[in-house]
């Protein structure tokens, strides 16, 4: 039984978070942190939550509570993320961080994307991108996993196996995602009122501007010789949950549709949690909200391949990812836990 503890339980990803960990069969949770709501439980926040009690994060430190966990969730802001998983680190523990702390491999990028010094430089190179089907090997005993962004996720699923074939790509490649509003978080914001969500559809950062970019381009470069760059323009979806990429990939040489869905087929042909669909299908947020699912479709116009990829933001986005990782870290059957 791993016995487990998650910082910022309150946040929606930590709920769904407490949500899969309930009816996980491996694993107990020792504790939940919430700064702002301790001393209460989660049901009082989420009446559909189970009873568990938040406790303020200096108390795991006061309580010596490290000595009594295999394994913590960092569902914190970037920056309290790294710092508390130096603190785990140190008492050893093993961390899955869901914040952006160490997806990126380079400090300075890192800076200029998220405003300010890498709090643990030196544990960027050491930490696992736990984009689960493609670094099992990597995952077993691993110490410190990154949970790659709910973004990225649906992003790179749908582009690793073209790229991984090293075709010859122009550039640039442009995906058009769709967020639901879960996606900015629980923290207040005007703009994610309902009356300001409702009956709209709205870009932002579009172009070149939303930090997932250096994260994808990063992990583009280790499964393409030279990929090309990328446009990625996300867009907030009046709907609470799910992400909808259509990601547009110019092609140098004309090739068969039949030839690209074999490798597709062929990729994703025993993964759990990766549901390629047949020719004609296009993937929805329905084929994913509420599971761990990545549902990819494509179809071929002349020398560009549209792809088509849908998750759940909190689930194979952020949380369900997470245990997906924790399971396979611990070797568990990946699939505990876990709807696919």
């Amino acid at each position: 039984m791993l016995k487990v503890g998650i910082f910022g339980a309150t946040g929606y990803t930590g709920y769904e978070l407490v949500q899969i960990l309930t009816r996980h069969r491996n694993t107990e949770i020792v504790f939940a942190t919430s700064r702002a709501e301790a001393g209460s439980y989660l049901s009082e926040i989420y009446p559909q939550a189970p009873d568990v009690p938040l406790i303020d994060p200096d108390d795991v430190d006061n309580g010596g509570l490290w000595s009594k966990v295999d394994v913590v969730f960092l569902c914190l802001p970037h920056a309290a993320a790294a710092a508390t998983a130096v603190k785990a680190l140190h008492h050893n523990v093993r961390v899955i961080d869901l914040s952006a702390d160490f997806r990126l491999r380079d400090a300075d990028v890192y800076a200029k994307w998220y405003g300010h010094n890498h709090p643990a430089p030196e544990l960027m190179a050491e930490s696992v991108y736990g984009l689960t089907e493609f670094v099992r090997e990597e995952l077993p005993g691993a110490k410190l996993v990154a949970v790659p962004g709910c973004y990225p996720t649906s992003i790179l699923l749908a582009l690793q196996p073209i790229l991984a074939a090293n075709m010859r790509l122009s550039s640039p490649i442009i995906a058009d995602s769709k967020s639901g509003v879960s996606g900015a978080g629980r923290t207040p914001k005007q703009n994610l009122h309902f009356v300001e969500v409702s009956d709209n559809f709205s870009p932002y950062s579009i172009g070149r501007k939303h930090r997932h970019l250096p994260e994808i381009e990063q992990v583009m470069g280790w499964w393409h010789s030279a990929p090309p760059s990328l446009i990625f323009s996300p867009h907030l979806l009046p709907v609470p949950r799910g992400i909808l990429s259509t990601i547009y990939v110019p092609l140098v040489y004309a090739v068969e549709e039949t030839a690209v869905r074999t490798l597709y087929e062929t990729t994703y042909a025993n993964e759990p949690f990766v549901k390629f669909l047949p020719a004609g299908k296009h993937a929805t947020l329905g084929h994913a909200v509420n599971s761990n699912r990545c549902a990819i479709s494509l179809q071929l116009e002349g020398q560009t391949l549209i792809l088509t990829s849908a998750i759940d933001n909190l689930i194979k986005g952020a949380a369900g990812q997470a245990v997906q990782c924790m399971n396979v870290v611990f070797g568990c059957d990946e699939r505990e836990g876990l709807v696919g």
